[in-house]
């Protein structure tokens, strides 16, 4: 299983990105795609994630109403759009498979999911 993230880059406050995670090996409609965050002094943190059967998704407090996450079954490929970006968004993005249905209250938690892609670095600057 592989996955590969892109789309990130540089942006000003008040941008918008769209990140991709492209999945292969797991057919994300049977899966729970997750969307997870580092910055420079802090651990991983959640942000999003959908389930691919239902559309069930899960957004963390912080980025809630400013991201949405999609997916594209055909392409096997899961979209974060990041909206409204502020200087505590810029992070490096990882998106991480699970091979279960999480339920939301799970889709927060790293160890459930079970292969990582590498990050794409956000970076929101003036």
């Amino acid at each position: 299983v592989q996955l590969q993230a892109s789309g990130g880059g540089l942006v000003h406050p008040g941008g918008s990105l769209r990140l991709s995670c492209e999945v292969s090996g797991r057919t994300i409609s049977s899966s729970t795609v997750g969307w997870f965050r580092l910055a420079p002094g802090k651990g991983r943190q959640f942000v999003a994630a959908i389930r691919g059967s239902g559309r069930i998704t899960n957004f963390a407090n912080s980025v809630k109403h400013r991201f949405a996450i999609s997916s594209d079954n055909a392409r096997n490929t899961v979209y974060l759009q990041m909206n409204s970006l502020k200087a505590e968004d810029a992070a490096i993005y990882y998106c991480a498979v699970s091979g279960l249905q999480l339920i939301t209250s799970q889709m927060g938690t790293e160890r459930n999911y079970d292969y990582w892609g590498k990050g794409t670095l956000v970076t929101v600057s003036s």
